[in-house]
């Protein structure tokens, strides 16, 4: 990165991409992230999954400018052949704003949200919904547990 911050990383991996993103994050850099993205796309597989790290983001870490080029570059991926998502994070305030941020570029269905500081396993997880398409907020199901209604358990 120019000027030595490392707010942001991209990795190729072997379901598709890791994004990293770190402290605060300007519209500038959200605009180089955007075109070094749209580069590694070039070189992307038909279908692939994306897991972006947001641990070490700051909340408000994206203010409303970097977030729309943030929109643009997520819309980017899902029409280059992205499956599914998944965000790691680590507080509350930056999971409603990837919530609002799925929402509005259209990837909220195939998106989904792990909160590291309470799933020790969050890489698993985050690896069963890319790979395998296993909501990683799913309840478990019970095996023979019956419930209400529906005599036969739970059905997914």
């Amino acid at each position: 990165m120019p000027g030595g911050a490392n707010v942001y990383k991209i990795a190729k991996l072997k379901f598709g991409y890791q994004f990293t993103f770190a402290e605060e994050i300007s519209p500038e850099e959200m605009k180089r992230w955007q075109d070094e993205a749209r580069a590694a796309l070039s070189e992307a597989p038909a279908s692939f999954g994306v897991l972006v790290d947001m641990r070490a983001l700051k909340p408000g870490g994206i203010g409303p400018a970097a977030q729309a080029i943030m929109v643009e570059g997520q819309s980017l991926f899902r029409k280059a052949g992205m499956e599914r998502s998944c965000v790691i994070l680590q507080s509350a305030t930056v999971t409603m704003q990837f919530e609002h941020i799925a929402g509005e570029s259209g990837i909220s269905s195939f998106e989904r949200y792990i909160n590291a500081a309470r799933t020790p396993d969050w890489q698993t997880k985050a690896a069963a919904w890319i790979e395998n398409k296993i909501d990683p907020n799913a309840e478990p199901c019970v095996s023979g547990a019956r419930s209400g209604r529906n005599s036969g358990g739970h059905q997914r």
